[in-house]
């Protein structure tokens, strides 16, 4: 199979992407708006691009019909948000949470989840998941316009929480506890805990 983009539709774009590009860690973000109500989405266009500072970058793609989502417009307008862990044991919630609803509606109210509040940043953090990255907004680039168009939000990392139960011995996070799931394409995830090690060749 080839695809030339070019003549090609863009959500058969998508898909293709979407199923070679794998497995994709999933950014579980809470924002809120400026009436401080609290919105929640998961976004597998996410990984981690530095250290120094430490930034992660994920991306809201504009909806099917190019609108932009809800957490487009809270960090937008708020310029923070928290990154949540998405793990196993909360994979419905993970899913739930991807509904579209009104932005007068909260997802912690559709998953029943709860929520704790952040140190440094108006979002709160997800009480059930073991990592919290709570992030203030750097930049945000848009590529693109109509229908899943791409948003780079690049995310400064100002405060990092991990669950001592996800820690080993030595005070790593040990994935085996941790249980990450990733998206894949399609309806399909995988989970984290086929591991195998290898030493980096010096």
């Amino acid at each position: 199979m080839t695809i030339d983009v070019s003549q090609t539709g863009i959500v058969d774009v998508y898909q293709a992407l979407v199923s070679v590009v794998v497995p994709r860690p999933i950014a579980w973000v809470t924002t809120v708006d400026r009436e401080g109500r609290v919105n929640l989405a998961p976004f597998s266009f996410f990984n981690v691009f530095g250290a120094n500072p430490p930034v992660v970058v994920f991306s809201p793609t504009l909806r099917r019909d190019g609108s932009k989502k809800d957490t487009l417009h809270n960090v937008q307008t708020t310029g923070e948000f928290v990154v949540n862990s998405a793990v196993e044991g909360l994979a419905r919630e993970v899913n739930l949470s991807a509904k579209e609803l009104p932005p007068d509606e909260s997802e912690i109210d559709l998953t029943g989840l709860t929520t704790l509040p952040a140190l440094k940043v108006r979002p709160p953090r997800l009480a059930a998941t073991p990592v919290h990255l709570e992030c203030r907004v750097r930049h945000i680039f848009p590529i693109g316009d109509g229908a899943i168009a791409a948003n780079l939000v690049i995310g400064e990392i100002v405060m990092i929480h991990v669950s001592d139960d996800v820690l080993d011995d030595h005070g790593q996070v040990d994935p085996r506890k941790l249980k990450a799931i990733a998206r894949l394409g399609g309806n399909y995830y995988c989970r984290s805990t086929d591991l195998f090690e290898m030493q980096r060749p010096t």
